[in-house]
Formats: C-alpha cells, sequence, structure tokens
C-alpha cells in the first residue's frame, strides 16, 4: 500500500502547531531531534521535515503529496500547489510597517518610497492593485531593521502580535492579506495518494469542529422545553430526555463557540438550570 507523503516545516512557527494537530487525530509520529523523515507506524503517512522555502517547489514536482504551510506562502509562490483545508492555527498578517513617527494619511503615503520585504510578489500584486509605484527591496530575513540602517522607508512582513515591530520603532499601518496554517497538495496527486488525503482531511475536520464547539447538559422545566430547545440547535436537534423529578427534562445539545456565552445567558434567562459545559475531543457530522 501506498503512503501519503507530507511535508512540514524543518524549524519555525508552524512545526509545532503541525505536530500537535497530527497527534490530535489520533496519528502517531516516531520521530528524534533532528530527524529529517518519520514514518506514521498506525497510519500511510510519512512526514518530511524540510525547509519552508523549500517545501511548496517539492509539493509542485511531486517529490511530496502534501504539506502543512501558511497561507501567505501560497500567496507568495502561486501556481506551486492547492489548498486542500484550512487549519484555523498559525494566524497572522502580511502588512506594511512604517517608523512609529511617520504620519500616514492614506495608501498613497508609500507612493515614491522604499519598502523592504522578503514577499515581493504578495507586495507587488498588492501595489499594482491600488494603483501606487514603490521601490521594493526584497530582504531574506531581518526585515524590520531597514528602515533604521536607511535602506527602506518602509516594510511589509509577517505581524503576529505587532511586539517585534514595536521593539524596533515601526507600527502596523495597512494589512495586506490575513494568513493561518493550510494542508496543501500537489495539483496531480494520484488516486491511491487522493485517498489517504481524503481519510487525512476527514480526521482533521473532526479535530477542528470539535475545537469549536461545545457539548452542553442542562434541566430544563418542560413547561419552558419549546424555548430552550429553540434556543439549542446542535448538530441536528437537541437530545431531550424525561427526568425522574416530573415536569422537568435534561436537554443535551452543541454550542458553537463564536455565540457560546450569548447562547447561555439566554437559557439561563429562559429558565435552564444545572447547566454543564463539556468539551468535545472528536466531533463528526
Amino acid at each position: 500500500m501506498k503512503r501519503l507523503q507530507l511535508a512540514v516545516q524543518k524549524s519555525g512557527r508552524l512545526k509545532d502547531g503541525s505536530i500537535k494537530l497530527l497527534k490530535e487525530c489520533g496519528i502517531d509520529i516516531d520521530n528524534s531531534k533532528d530527524q529529517l523523515k518519520a514514518a506514521s507506524p498506525n497510519f500511510p503517512l510519512d512526514i518530511l521535515f524540510l525547509r519552508n522555502s523549500d517545501i511548496p517547489k517539492y509539493v509542485a514536482s511531486g517529490v511530496v503529496d502534501c504539506a502543512i504551510l501558511g497561507g501567505n506562502t501560497l500567496v507568495e509562490q502561486p501556481g506551486k500547489a492547492e489548498s486542500a483545508l484550512k487549519l484555523g492555527f498559525s494566524k497572522c498578517r502580511v502588512s506594511l510597517a512604517v517608523p512609529k513617527d511617520a504620519e500616514v494619511g492614506g495608501i498613497d503615503y508609500f507612493n515614491g518610497k522604499r519598502i523592504a520585504t522578503s514577499y515581493p510578489v504578495t507586495l507587488n500584486s498588492f501595489l499594482e492593485s491600488k494603483g501606487i509605484t514603490a521601490e521594493i527591496h526584497a530582504i531574506g530575513g531581518s526585515v524590520e531593521i531597514a528602515p533604521n540602517i536607511g535602506i527602506a522607508d518602509a516594510i511589509c512582513d509577517i505581524v503576529s502580535s505587532g511586539s517585534t515591530l514595536f521593539k524596533n520603532g515601526l507600527k502596523e499601518s495597512f494589512v495586506i492579506l490575513k494568513s493561518e496554517a493550510e494542508l496543501v497538495r500537489n495539483m496531480k496527486l494520484g488516486d491511491e495518494q487522493s485517498a489517504i488525503l481524503e481519510r487525512l482531511c476527514f480526521r482533521i475536520k473532526s479535530v477542528l469542529a470539535a475545537k469549536k464547539n461545545q457539548y452542553v447538559l442542562l434541566n430544563a422545566p418542560n413547561d419552558k422545553l419549546e424555548t430552550i430547545c429553540a434556543l439549542l440547535p446542535g448538530v441536528k436537534s437537541p437530545t431531550v430526555m424525561p427526568l425522574k423529578e416530573e415536569g422537568w427534562s435534561s436537554v443535551h445539545s452543541v454550542i458553537n463557540e463564536d455565540d457560546f456565552w450569548d447562547r447561555i445567558e439566554s437559557l439561563r434567562d429562559a429558565g435552564a438550570e444545572g447547566i454543564l459545559i463539556v468539551p468535545i475531543q472528536k466531533m463528526i457530522a
């Protein structure tokens, strides 16, 4: 049986999140420090630890079948791979930043400016869309230092918390794109590898769905049951079971994390009691 070849970062912000996600999917990874290839003993998956900048071309050439990359990398190297699934971790943004004392009234500020970046394709596409002409200096790393040593007026780089910009006397001015980790695939994947990838995506979706939802159990008076159930749509509909005490029922359902507290407050106001919240490990729709 063929195995799926998955590339992840050898080091960097995506590596730990990638390994954690795979383990949450029940995939064992037997690798030691500095090992560049690891085979899962319980899933047809081989993991290759590669340099982030090399991964897109390996996916495109078929050396690896798929990879976990930042969405910003796909934008910077278009046509190398296609996204199979967004993974919800390692969120960041690619932004323009300027010295903290610069007065930026609008995007026209960057006309004629020198901008240092490790993302020249992304930056150039953005500037063209805005009708801005600027001098782009492509730099491999340490982009934040460029304005301080006089080789650029601004930078375009990845921003997470903004602390690195602050430490270097810079401030974020415009967000070019938002990014997160994505599972990407070779565009001409064979049938067997595609089937394994589909199994992997199924597991990942179950893990991600669980993280976005909470399981709720509560007691409801029967005369308010209809109102309470209307607040709990669940996956299909709430589960309702009679309690030993006459006139009461136990209601079980799932609440999305996005509107969790609003729902809980509404349930309490509608007469629900003994509300319990239980985390979900996996969720199969």
